[in-house]
């Protein structure tokens, strides 16, 4: 069974940095593609970052990019998201999903995600 474990969340001021942890079990992912995910209150989930597991070949929704940063470690079996210049408008619960890995491009569609964390809370204050 697969388990998805977020971890590194909490208060942060605007400008400041965090990194989210990932923690990934139950199968093997080479096949598979991560993404992480926010919600804020009153909004819907969306589409932050996601990376395949085989190649760490990452992408970004524009509002992040040259400000978070995912990588993965292969031998901890764990992604991270870091999240540098961190803005009031970043703050959501951040949610990290598994899914296979598809030949038309970035997952960047929740639906496309078999396997959700718990959530991490990321709030970032002015």
């Amino acid at each position: 069974q697969v388990q998805l474990v977020e971890s590194g969340g909490g208060l942060v001021q605007a400008g400041g940095s965090l990194k989210l942890s990932c923690a990934a079990s139950g199968r093997t992912f080479s096949d598979y593609t991560v993404g992480w995910f926010r919600q804020a209150p009153g909004k819907e989930r969306a589409f932050v970052a996601t990376i395949r597991w085989s190649d760490a070949d990452p992408y970004y929704t524009d509002s992040v990019k040259n400000r978070f940063t995912i990588s993965r470690d292969n031998a901890k079996n764990t992604v991270y998201l870091q999240m540098n210049n961190l803005k009031p408008e970043d703050t959501a619960v951040y949610y990290c999903a598994v899914g296979r890995t598809l030949s038309f491009g970035p997952l960047v569609n929740s639906r496309w995600y078999e396997y959700w964390g718990q959530g991490t809370q990321v709030t970032v204050s002015s």
